[in-house]
């Protein structure tokens, strides 16, 4: 069987881990156990690999016209050293991708997109890119590796290897070139977990050494080495989208719960601007909800959700929250079913199971 794609850090946790593919990477599910691993992160730090993701630079003085047209949100708002998370629709409104973009220059972008829609997305961005003057996009995700360091204890661990103040480096905002133990970085306060924490990008030849370094200056603190299955179960508690599942190209951002990503009233034109600004006036068809199971069971992605025989949508992500030990998911509804309180049926296997219709997110974290 083909090996899938590996990022810098393999060699560093591959006896250390249990992997799995993931969009055509070898990348680690596990080390220590996702609820330990989910705990970590909720309550001390956790670091995760995410040199997966992917990078394209956006330059140019037609960067920002550029911009405005293929993104969601308003590009013009966004400052140098600032970050911003959006989406990337198609004419229909479906999704492209979400992402989020960082500021470099003024005319000078990092946008950094989901591993599995890379080559989707660069072609994207490429073939748009044609009808604008001058601007230039780059696929320079072999350029950057990544790792996040995420939880309440995160800037405390992450500030023993640097000098520069991270306290300064607030929500979405991000500074490049900070020396951590030697190595050159762009550390931003972000992250897919629900919990404070930064996410670095550094070349891939510092990848192993920075991995290194956290987890040596960090073990005093609690911090763990974590996988994709724990980075799943706390990106889903804090109801963060994953595409492929709450996003899709038969998906969109308003749809999934991201409107406030999208900005109808700026004024330029962006594509799927029409389609977007309908659905957030008047309404979308389909809504995503919290699901909270009555009976036993689990809701799992892909089962149907049914009220009175009517099968009225789908489960986007479901699982035990290892927070709150209770079985819960997401779900993509018709609109009429969306009150909370409203009992619904997820078809478990042979079963139709019954469940609740509560708020989410399921977590946040109360600083």
């Amino acid at each position: 069987m083909a090996l899938g794609k590996r990022t810098p850090l393999f060699d560093v946790y591959k006896d250390q881990s249990k992997t799995i593919d993931f969009g055509g990477w070898d990348l680690p599910v596990q080390f220590s156990g996702i609820k330990d691993e989910h705990e970590a992160v909720r309550t001390k730090a956790g670091l995760f690999d995410v040199s997966h993701m992917g990078e394209v630079e956006v330059k140019g003085s037609g960067a920002i016209p550029f911009l405005q047209y293929v993104l969601t949100n308003d590009v013009e708002k966004l400052k140098v050293n600032g970050a911003q998370y959006t989406a990337m629709c198609y004419h229909e409104g479906g999704t492209v991708d979400d992402l989020v973009y960082y500021k470099r220059e003024e005319n000078d972008f990092l946008l950094v997109v989901n591993a599995s829609n890379v080559d989707k997305d660069f072609d994207w961005l490429s073939s748009q890119a044609e009808n604008f003057d001058n601007v230039e996009v780059v696929n320079v995700s072999d350029q950057f590796a990544q790792v996040a360091i995420q939880g309440p204890l995160a800037e405390e661990v992450l500030q023993k290897s640097t000098d520069t103040d991270l306290s300064e480096i607030t929500f979405f905002k991000f500074r490049d070139q900070v020396d951590i133990g030697g190595m050159k970085a762009l550390v931003s306060r972000t992250g897919y977990t629900g919990e404070d924490g930064f996410e670095i990008y550094c070349k891939p030849e510092d990848a192993a050494g920075l991995w290194n370094l956290l987890l040596e200056t960090g073990e005093a603190d609690g911090l763990k080495p974590c996988g994709l299955g724990a980075r799943d179960t706390l990106r889903f508690e804090a109801r963060l989208a994953l595409y492929g599942q709450e996003l899709t190209k038969d998906i969109s951002p308003i749809e999934a719960g991201i409107g406030f990503a999208v900005k109808t009233d700026k004024e330029a034109d962006f594509i799927g601007k029409s389609v977007l600004k309908d659905q957030k006036e008047n309404g979308a068809p389909r809504k995503l909800v919290g699901l909270e199971m009555i009976d036993k069971g689990i809701p799992r992605t892909d089962y149907a959700v049914f009220v009175n025989d009517e099968e009225i949508g789908f489960v986007t992500t479901g699982t035990q929250s290892p927070t709150l030990k209770k079985n819960v998911g997401l779900a993509l509804v018709d609109k009429a079913h969306t009150a909370i309180g409203t009992e619904v049926e997820v078809q478990v296997r042979k079963r139709r199971l019954k469940a609740e219709v509560v708020a989410t997110p399921f977590y946040k974290r109360s600083n």
